[in-house]
């Protein structure tokens, strides 16, 4: 938790949502210096005054942190700064923290989906890194969160900043075990093909994951999202690692006999029980009347795909109904994954 000359690592998180929320609490608790960036002062306050409240699978507390309302607020420099913004926020938010960042600092893309891209063109390889985060949290009221799933981090940068990676990884040990990858692209997908039918699943049907899973038309749709990801995978020239050290999607799609049917289908009801309490981040940001974050999970699948001549009827099919329902011509319902389904 030291920096050279035995001071204590300053790390900033900006986005104080479920994933922001607990990383910022843990660090916190483990004896980092932490800010922790809010979207308003009241929502700042009420984390500064009674702390950020934190109920699920690791029992309950409340502890309070040092939070600011804005990213301009933050003083000095700090060693890492995590960005938990949507992924559509995630270029001007690194944008305004980079005057902060330490000389030899990180600035990490914690997003759903492809983005580390846009964060080295906006800070520059040397200073942008990529979380892949596993676990999984939901906020039910200003500051007051929800533990749902255990997972850890997956953490890795494709530019001169790696030397900087075992610090990061220590800070988020106190949070949940966390690696560093060889190849964070190939990490990133493998997270990028579970929220392509987690996320937006979720925001068709309006679900929790648990009961969207127990409906055969969902466990359908995974499957066919699975063998379509993988084969702009291979387009790409993409070996894609099991997801959380777990899930291997070549194994999971491989197969179209009896058991090897009956696997899958166990499997995703395996995951629907596991993490039967999580909502969408795509869903809750609809029901807030939000844009959703598709555009980086299917869409970027669909759109590279027509690159590449690679048929992806599914994702192309799921990302129109969903731009539909962001814009009011379509309501959310677990019949949507029916239509999907049926015109495919």
């Amino acid at each position: 938790m030291t920096m050279s000359g035995g001071r204590t690592a300053r790390i900033a998180v900006i986005g104080a949502g479920a994933i922001g929320g607990v990383t910022a609490a843990y660090l916190a608790a483990a004896g980092y210096d932490v800010t922790l960036v809010c979207r308003s002062e009241p929502s700042a306050a009420l984390i500064r005054e009674r702390g950020l409240i934190i109920h699920g699978l690791r029992g309950a507390s409340c502890r309070p942190l040092a939070a600011v309302a804005a990213i301009e607020q933050l003083a000095g420099s700090y060693d890492y700064i995590l960005i938990v913004t949507k992924a559509y926020d995630l270029q001007q938010a690194a944008l305004r923290a980079l005057p902060y960042l330490a000389k030899c600092g990180l600035i990490v893309s914690l997003q759903n989906g492809m983005c580390l891209d846009l964060l080295e063109q906006t800070v520059g390889a040397g200073h942008a890194a990529a979380c892949v985060v596993s676990w999984s949290c939901t906020q039910i009221a200003p500051g007051e969160l929800d533990f749902t799933g255990e997972g850890g981090f997956v953490i890795g940068c494709r530019g001169n900043g790696k030397s900087a990676l075992p610090g990061l990884r220590q800070a988020l040990d106190k949070v949940a075990p966390t690696r560093i990858a060889d190849d964070i692209l190939a990490e990133i997908y493998a997270k990028l093909i579970i929220n392509s039918g987690v996320t937006c699943g979720g925001a068709l049907s309006g679900e929790s994951l648990g009961r969207m899973l127990r409906r055969p038309v969902a466990r359908a749709l995974f499957i066919a999202l699975v063998r379509e990801d993988l084969a702009l995978a291979e387009a790409l020239g993409l070996q894609v690692p099991p997801f959380g050290g777990r899930l291997d999607y070549y194994r999971f799609a491989a197969g179209e006999g009896l058991i090897a049917r009956l696997r899958r289908q166990l499997i995703l009801l395996a995951i629907g029980r596991r993490y039967r309490k999580l909502t969408s981040s795509s869903l809750t940001a609809l029901r807030r009347g939000q844009p959703t974050e598709v555009d980086f999970l299917n869409g970027w699948i669909a759109a590279r795909a027509r690159e590449l001549g690679v048929a992806t009827p599914v994702n192309e099919r799921l990302v129109a109904m969903i731009k539909e329902i962001e814009q009011g011509k379509r309501p959310i319902s677990p019949a949507n994954l029916d239509e999907l389904m049926g015109k495919i």
